[in-house]
């Protein structure tokens, strides 16, 4: 019996179970927190300005690595890919040609497969006036650009990205605060307008 004013104790065994539990609760929740990131998710800072006005020097986004094993790699995409010319470094571009897609550049305007590619996320002062004659990308290469095209080192310097190097999906910016979001589409067209 428990005096009034007197709070009641809780027994040792009793504390000691709850101790257990909380641990064991614990230690699921940053198992899965780790299968999400190694598997998942990765945090991922970017580095210069190539893909301006949609991400900024230093930006932190998520990319998800896991999305590609059940979705084509489509044109428009920011992935993260091993550089191929020092797999020790990833970059971070927009996927522009697709396998088998001709590309080529004229003064700055980009043609896939002889059409001009619209590109509302690229701003006017972002574009250069290099030139490309016409490839054919081969079975299972991308050809990738970074928005900021007179920053960028990119498939025009460096040539395709096989498949086997891209290994994620840009999906979702974190810091700075102001620009925590969604990187989808309508984002990188709404970035390009500021």
């Amino acid at each position: 019996m428990t005096l009034p004013g007197n709070p009641e104790k809780i027994p040792v065994p009793q504390l000691g179970r709850e101790l257990r539990s909380w641990t064991r609760d614990l230690a699921v929740a940053l198992g899965l927190a780790l299968v999400i990131i190694i598997f998942l998710y990765q945090p991922v800072k970017v580095e210069g300005t190539s893909m301006a006005p949609l991400l900024s020097d230093q930006e932190r986004i998520f990319i998800n690595k896991f999305i590609y094993r059940f979705e084509p790699i489509e044109r428009g995409d920011v992935v993260v890919f091993w550089y191929p010319l020092d797999r020790s470094k990833s970059f971070i571009k927009r996927v522009i040609g697709l396998p088998g897609d001709t590309i080529e550049i004229q003064s700055g305007r980009l043609f896939v497969n002889g059409k001009e590619l619209q590109e509302p996320y690229v701003p006017a002062s972002y574009l250069d006036g290099s030139s490309l004659l016409p490839r054919v990308l081969p079975p299972n290469n991308y050809f990738v650009m970074g928005d900021h095209r007179d920053s960028s080192n990119d498939s025009r310097m460096f040539g395709s990205v096989p498949r086997q190097y891209i290994y994620g999906k840009a999906v979702f910016a974190y810091w700075p605060v102001d620009h925590f979001g969604s990187l989808s589409m309508s984002s990188t067209v709404n970035a390009a307008s500021k």
